[in-house]
């Protein structure tokens, strides 16, 4: 299947960006390449851009978009966890600006065999990164009913986190949930009918969740934000896409420490804990995707684009 993929909040995320032509930029989830396309068309001659995928699809299409850019470009297949180190391996230090969009590519999603999607019945994988030995399916039948619960309640904020839990232990125990429609299925079966019939697709929680678990997500994105912030040059920018409360809420954390970092009680006269800013949010509050961007493009309509600048 062709790479395909609606790059999200477009035009605000290089607005936001505030492309130099001589800078130097960083696409953290290079995707399809779409954000950096557009950043390409905006640098000068020795203007350039480093874009990081852990999915070999997504190199290999944005390859294909970029290749007219030259050396321009550069693209690694890694994750933007390891951001820091691999720029170091490229002798960059500090960059003019790093763009994320977090979350799963329309690609992903319509590729069957990714096990990303409860729609249609496909193995349970749900990896970014195939070259990963776990899948979603270790995740079913390995964890215990516990774990599973914790997972659901705490990435899917599923209500039903408990019976769905429930429902997947006592399945699994007669035979391995091998498929995306069998583990539908079985969550359909663990919610009430008044409840599917409203809230949008009852599994759509829990794949949420399990894919989350699987691929780290949270993880790495709290564990990354002041790594590129530090590599940031004065000036430089960092804008995040997120399509869902969870990461929103990491990003909008991790830039308010970053801007007042102060550890002082607020009673104190004098700042003594000696934390200094980083530099201040851009986006007080978040920037939303228009009408005409979600009736063009329904999965936009959870995005928000959080911009920090380093000073």
């Amino acid at each position: 299947m062709e790479f395909n993929h609606t790059s999200v909040l477009l035009k605000e995320t290089i607005d936001g960006l505030n492309v130099k032509p001589e800078g130097i930029y960083v696409d953290g989830t290079l995707g399809g390449g779409g954000h950096s396309y557009e950043v390409c068309t905006r640098l000068g001659e020795k203007g350039s851009i480093i874009g990081i995928d852990q999915d070999e699809a997504a190199i290999e299409a944005a390859g294909v978009r970029l290749k007219d850019f030259g050396e321009k470009v550069t693209i690694v297949r890694s994750n933007y966890c390891d951001m820091k180190s691999r720029l170091h391996e490229l002798g960059i230090d500090k960059v003019d600006g790093i763009m994320l969009d977090l979350g799963v590519s329309s690609y992903q999603l319509d590729t069957a065999d990714r096990g990303f999607s409860y729609r249609g019945d496909a193995p349970l994988d749900m990896r970014m990164d195939r070259r990963q030995e776990m899948t979603a399916r270790d995740i079913v039948n390995d964890y215990s009913e516990m774990d599973l619960y914790r997972v659901i309640r705490d990435y899917g904020e599923d209500k039903f986190a408990k019976n769905i839990a429930r429902h997947i232990a006592k399945e699994r125990g007669r035979r391995p949930i091998e498929t995306t429609g069998e583990l539908t299925e079985i969550i359909r079966r663990a919610i009430p009918m008044k409840y599917q019939k409203k809230g949008g697709h009852p599994a759509k929680r829990t794949f949420q969740a399990i894919r989350i678990e699987l691929n780290r997500e949270l993880e790495v994105l709290s564990e990354s934000l002041d790594d590129m912030i530090d590599i940031l040059n004065f000036g430089g920018r960092l804008c995040i896409i997120t399509f869902h409360s969870l990461e929103d809420r990491i990003v909008k954390s991790a830039f308010r420490k970053n801007e007042n970092p102060c550890t002082c009680p607020k009673d104190f006269p004098v700042c003594v804990c000696g934390k200094v800013s980083k530099g201040s949010i851009i986006t007080r509050k978040p920037v939303l995707p228009g009408e005409a961007e979600i009736a063009a493009n329904s999965r936009a309509k959870s995005a928000k684009l959080r911009i920090f600048e380093r000073s």
